[in-house]
């Protein structure tokens, strides 16, 4: 017996912009498998995504900067997409001293390991040090 919601996920969902990402190659392959189960949301989520492109309020060359800047990061490092944000700002004629620096700012998101790793290893270098009474 289906339920509603079986229902609904079985029925024909279109898809325009994932399909618009598909045919311009800004599809991640890994999410076929949630557009598959959830076509209607992946769609949704997608649409939100491409706001910033739609909505004219940013220069393009400074969302692919920002792209680049998100898909470089320690926290997501998706090189396809870091490759496509490259080539779309260097379309829109940004110079390679410009990417750089995008890309020396995204290195500042890993520091932060550096941050609270270094700290805590230094204590516990200093923690063995330490004489250890006989009672340890």
């Amino acid at each position: 017996m289906n339920t509603d919601a079986e229902a609904a996920r079985a029925a024909v969902v279109e898809t325009p912009v994932v399909d618009q990402m598909r045919a311009r190659g800004a599809w991640n392959p890994m999410w076929d498998k949630l557009h598959d189960w959830d076509p209607a949301w992946t769609e949704q989520f997608m649409a939100m995504g491409m706001q910033p492109w739609q909505s004219g309020v940013l220069e393009p060359k400074l969302v692919e900067f920002l792209c680049i800047a998100l898909d470089a990061a320690a926290t997501h490092m998706y090189s396809p997409g870091v490759r496509r944000h490259i080539r779309a700002a260097l379309d829109l004629g940004a110079s390679r001293e410009e990417i750089l620096e995008v890309l020396k700012l995204t290195t500042l998101v890993g520091i932060h390991a550096c941050n609270i790793g270094v700290p805590i290893l230094a204590e516990e270098l200093a923690a063995r040090e330490e004489p250890r009474s006989d009672k340890d």
